[in-house]
C-alpha cells in the first residue's frame, strides 16, 4: 500500500487558506518515494476569510486565484508539459473535531492481515457518517488481539477478534464546500484534505517527539490550532479563534492607534516577557484620526509588553483548558513546540513555559529543495506540512479506506471521489 497520493513526475499544488494570508507551493515528485522539488510559490493577504471560514465568497475566490497565479507563473518553465490540476487543501481546526472510535473484528484464528484493519477502519467510519461532517482523517492509534491491550503493530499476529482504537478528524461540510467552491474556480481539484495543526506538526517535529509524545501549537492570526502526537500518530487536534490579530487589535486599543501602526509597532517592538529595561525605553505612537492630535504619543516599552504579554497568556491558558479536556494531553509527555506567526514574538517560548509547565522550542518547517528563503519559516508550516501529509500518509484519508477496494490508483481513485461527492 502506497503512503503517497501522487506517483513520480506529478505536479500538485498545496493549499494552505488562513485568516490572515493564503498561501501556495506547486510541488513536482521526483521519485516514488515522496521526494519533491519546489517550483513556485505564491502568498499574498487574506481577504473573504475569518478563522479559516469563508465570510465574503467573491473576495476569498479571488486572493486564492492571484495566489495560484502567482505559484504557476513561478512554476511555468519547470511544470511545461505537466498539467498542474491536483491540489492537497488544509482545513483549519476552528471547525474540525476529533473523535475516539474502538471497533471490534471476527479475525476467526488467522493472521492478521492489511485487509483486516482496513475492514475495522472502515466499519468505524460507516459509524462515523454524518450528512453535515465530512471526515478528514481515519487514524489508527492503538490495537488489542484478543482482548490484549499495547500491541503497536498487529500485522502477521495470530487471533480470533482485533479490536482497534481510532481517531476520526472530520470538519464541517458546508464551510468545507463554501472553500472547496472558491478553489475550484482556480481550475484545480481537490484530492486530499488536511488538519491545520497536524500539517503543521509533520513539517514542525523531529522523529523523536513524534514517536515519543508531543504538542504542537500552531499561533496563527485569526487563531491558534493545537495537535497531539504520540507513536507517530494523530491523537487529537482543536482551536481556539483567538491568534495574533487579537494581540494587535489589543494594542490598537490600549495606544489608541491605528490596526496598522500597532501591527508596525508589535513587530518592532513587541515582546511577551517583561524585562528591567522597559520602563525607561519611550515608543512613538502615531495616533488615531488626523484632527487634534498632530504629535506622536511617547508611550513606554513595557504597556507594550504588559497589553501583549495579557493577551499570549490568554491564549496558552486557553489552549491548556481545551487540552485538559480533551483527555490526551497528560499523557503524551512534557514536551511542547511552538509554531506560525505568533511564535515570533520575543520570550513566547518562555512564557508558554511557566503557563503550560512544559520543556518548550520553536518549531520551523522540514527544508524543500527550491523552496525560498522568505517561505520556509514558522508562519508557513502549515503549508510544508501539506506537502509531507500528500507524500507519507495517504492511508490516513477516508476515501482511500473507503475506495481501496476499487481498481486504479490512488490518485485516480481520490480524483474520481471528490468529483463524484463535491
Amino acid at each position: 500500500m502506497s503512503n503517497s497520493v501522487f506517483p513520480k513526475d506529478s505536479v500538485f499544488a498545496a493549499l494552505d487558506v488562513g485568516s490572515t494570508k493564503i498561501a501556495c507551493i506547486i510541488a513536482r515528485t521526483i521519485d516514488d518515494k515522496g521526494g519533491l522539488e519546489i517550483v513556485g510559490v505564491g502568498h499574498q493577504k487574506s481577504k473573504g476569510i475569518k478563522n479559516g471560514v469563508v465570510v465574503d465568497i467573491a473576495q476569498a475566490e479571488e486572493a486564492i486565484r492571484q495566489t495560484v497565479h502567482t505559484a504557476e507563473t513561478m512554476a511555468q518553465k519547470a511544470i511545461k508539459g505537466f498539467p498542474l490540476r491536483d491540489m492537497v487543501l488544509s482545513v483549519p481546526a476552528f471547525y474540525s473535531d476529533s473523535h475516539a472510535v474502538d471497533v471490534d473484528i471476527q479475525i476467526l484464528g488467522q493472521k492478521v492481515t492489511e485487509h483486516d484493519i482496513k475492514r475495522a477502519l472502515s466499519r468505524a467510519q460507516s459509524k462515523a457518517t454524518s450528512e453535515a461532517r465530512e471526515l478528514i482523517h481515519t487514524i489508527p492509534v492503538g490495537y488489542t488481539l484478543d482482548g490484549k491491550p499495547g500491541i503497536q503493530d498487529p500485522l502477521g499476529m495470530t487471533g480470533h477478534r482485533l479490536g482497534v482504537d481510532i481517531h476520526l478528524l472530520d470538519g464541517d461540510l458546508s464551510a468545507l464546500k463554501n472553500l472547496a467552491n472558491c478553489v475550484e474556480r482556480s481550475h484545480l481539484d481537490i484530492v486530499a484534505l488536511c488538519n491545520a495543526p497536524y500539517a503543521a506538526a509533520l513539517s514542525t517535529l523531529v522523529e523523536d517527539e513524534m514517536e515519543l509524545g508531543c504538542t504542537l501549537i500552531d499561533i496563527g492570526g485569526g487563531s491558534t490550532s493545537f495537535a497531539v502526537v504520540q507513536q507517530n500518530r494523530l491523537l487529537y487536534a482543536g482551536g481556539i479563534p483567538v491568534g495574533g490579530q487579537n494581540v494587535t487589535s489589543d494594542i490598537a486599543q490600549g495606544m489608541t492607534t491605528s490596526l496598522a501602526d500597532a501591527e508596525r509597532i508589535k513587530t518592532l517592538y513587541g515582546s511577551t516577557m517583561a524585562s528591567s529595561q522597559d520602563e525607561n525605553e519611550f515608543i512613538n505612537v502615531p495616533p488615531l484620526g488626523e484632527g487634534g492630535f498632530p504629535e506622536e504619543n511617547h508611550v513606554p516599552r513595557s504597556l507594550l509588553v504588559s497589553i501583549i504579554q495579557a493577551r499570549m497568556e490568554e491564549i496558552f491558558e486557553m489552549v491548556q483548558q481545551a487540552l485538559s479536556d480533551s483527555g490526551v494531553a497528560n499523557n503524551v509527555g512534557r514536551r511542547l513546540v511552538l509554531t506560525g506567526g505568533g511564535s515570533m514574538l520575543p520570550g513566547v517560548a518562555e512564557l508558554a513555559q511557566k503557563i503550560m509547565n512544559k520543556q518548550v522550542r520553536l518549531g520551523q518547517p522540514v527544508k524543500f529543495t527550491g523552496l525560498p528563503d522568505s517561505t520556509s519559516g514558522a508562519p508557513f508550516s502549515v503549508l510544508t506540512g501539506l506537502l509531507h501529509y500528500a507524500t507519507k500518509r495517504a492511508d490516513e484519508m477516508p476515501h482511500e479506506i473507503e475506495l481501496s477496494g476499487e481498481s486504479g490508483s490512488l490518485w485516480e481513485r481520490l480524483q474520481g471521489w471528490f468529483k463524484e461527492n463535491w
